[in-house]
């Protein structure tokens, strides 16, 4: 029995009918569709906290560009006042005519005082604050790279969950087949019995490896509901949902890539890497807005309004002019803030250069798992075929009368070793084919 079927999905529609199959009918479920739900707008938790990174970056970004733009505000003040003249160090002492009643008061008001004004500023140069807005900005490129790493891992857990789940159903279609085949084999046994060329142990052992092959079934079964409610989960489905995979367990050949090919299509296509990369150009633009902040800066400031007593008799006033600040000594902060920027930069720049060794790690692991799992199925697939073989043999020897039912029994168990050791190295293959396309970042491209 060769199984050589197709594991990469065809494009079915997308997450629109994500919660079809609840009622009792199954979904059916494409490699591809199940990539599809589970980057939708309410798929994977993962992407959709990446998405509101981006958005948080996008406001961060926001904020530092503010500091570059026009302020403008208006007020209206309205009071009704005293004031203490003496305690504002008004003291008059002026002679005045002997026996009148003038003097100067310390007490002043009640009056009433009414100001609208507008007020704008408008900063002309300040090197500091143009350095943190590009910081920003590379900020919101390394987290839009961010949610793309987002969208690719679970594109690969999705994925592997998917293999998971098929490679299950492949378990459980070969556990239900040894069933079958150990049920003929007690038929078998009885029949040779009733015709009197066996023996009442053969039918005995014929009854435990049915019963050996009956508990496997029940393994299989629930290892089969376990793979399809992760898959669910990983999609951020209801668990309760019954799935009809459309893809099955198979050799597809994978295209031939040397190792600086892969590794060079990882380091220039891995979105992780380039939202590290991103994240240490906006460091290193922060640690420079630090270090500007010892520059002059100049800004440009106005007001214009009115003040008096009230509307009937304000008058308009205004003030503009220009603002030049030069910082000359901050106890230290200044300094110790730059020291802080420089140390986060290294720090990214020294987890940039991990990742991509890292990256060519992956691609080498992924590589070698691939070579030695195409190898597996070439050996699985002979050995499947000779144990078939084997068992056609044993079974007609033993019709024939010429062996004891121990040589099928132990034929049977090669058989199924035989199946086991396909699928698993079919497992193994699309499994590093996988491990492979996220090495080089690119699981998402690879999917019809």
């Amino acid at each position: 029995m060769k199984a050589l079927w197709i594991l990469l999905a065809a494009l079915l529609p997308a997450a629109g009918a994500a919660q079809e199959g609840t009622g009792g009918q199954a979904l059916p479920l494409s490699l591809r569709r199940a990539v599809d739900i589970a980057l939708a707008p309410e798929g994977n938790v993962r992407v959709r906290l990446a998405r509101e990174g981006l958005r948080q970056a996008g406001a961060r970004s926001a904020q530092a560009r503010a500091e570059l733009l026009p302020q403008v505000s208006s007020s209206l003040n309205y009071r009704d006042q005293t004031v203490n003249l003496r305690a504002n160090g008004l003291r008059f002492h002026i002679p005045v005519i002997e026996g009148s009643a003038f003097s100067f008061p310390a007490l002043v008001g009640p009056y009433n005082v009414m100001d609208a004004r507008l007020s704008g500023s408008q900063t002309l140069f300040d090197f500091g604050s143009i350095r943190r807005f590009q910081s920003s900005r590379a900020a919101v490129s390394a987290a839009r790279k961010e949610m793309e790493s987002a969208e690719e891992e679970v594109a690969a857990r999705v994925a592997r969950a998917y293999l998971s789940a098929i490679r299950a159903d492949a378990d459980l279609e070969a556990a239900g087949a040894n069933v079958t085949l150990s049920e003929g084999v007690l038929d078998l046994a009885e029949n040779q019995k009733a015709a009197g060329t066996s023996t009442g142990i053969e039918i005995t052992r014929a009854r435990v490896q049915l019963a050996n092959d009956r508990q496997r079934l029940l393994v299989a079964q629930t290892a089969r509901r376990r793979a399809h409610m992760e898959l669910l989960r990983a999609m951020n489905l209801e668990l309760e949902v019954a799935l009809e995979l459309t893809d099955r367990l198979g050799y597809v050949p994978a295209d031939p890539a040397t190792l600086e090919s892969a590794a060079a299509l990882a380091l220039a296509g891995r979105p992780d890497l380039a939202a590290q990369r991103e994240r240490e150009r906006s460091a290193r633009l922060a640690s420079s807005a630090v270090k500007m902040e010892r520059l002059p800066s100049l800004s440009f400031f106005g007001d214009y309004g009115t003040i008096g007593g009230g509307f009937d008799d304000a008058l308009p006033t205004r003030a503009y002019g220009i603002s030049l600040r030069l910082p000359i000594f901050d106890g230290g902060r200044m300094d110790a803030r730059r020291a802080e920027s420089a140390s986060l930069h290294r720090a990214e720049k020294a987890r940039t250069e991990d990742l991509e060794k890292q990256i060519e790690l992956d691609v080498r692991l992924a590589l070698d798992a691939l070579h030695s799992a195409r190898e597996q199925i070439e050996v699985s697939g002979e050995g499947l075929r000779l144990a078939e073989n084997e068992l056609a043999q044993a079974r007609r020897r033993y019709a024939a009368g010429v062996s004891f039912g121990l040589e099928v029994t132990d034929a049977q168990t090669r058989l199924e070793r035989a199946r086991d050791n396909q699928i698993q190295a079919l497992y193994n293959y699309n499994l590093a084919r996988i491990d492979l396309e996220q090495a080089m970042g690119r699981v998402r491209q690879r999917l019809p």
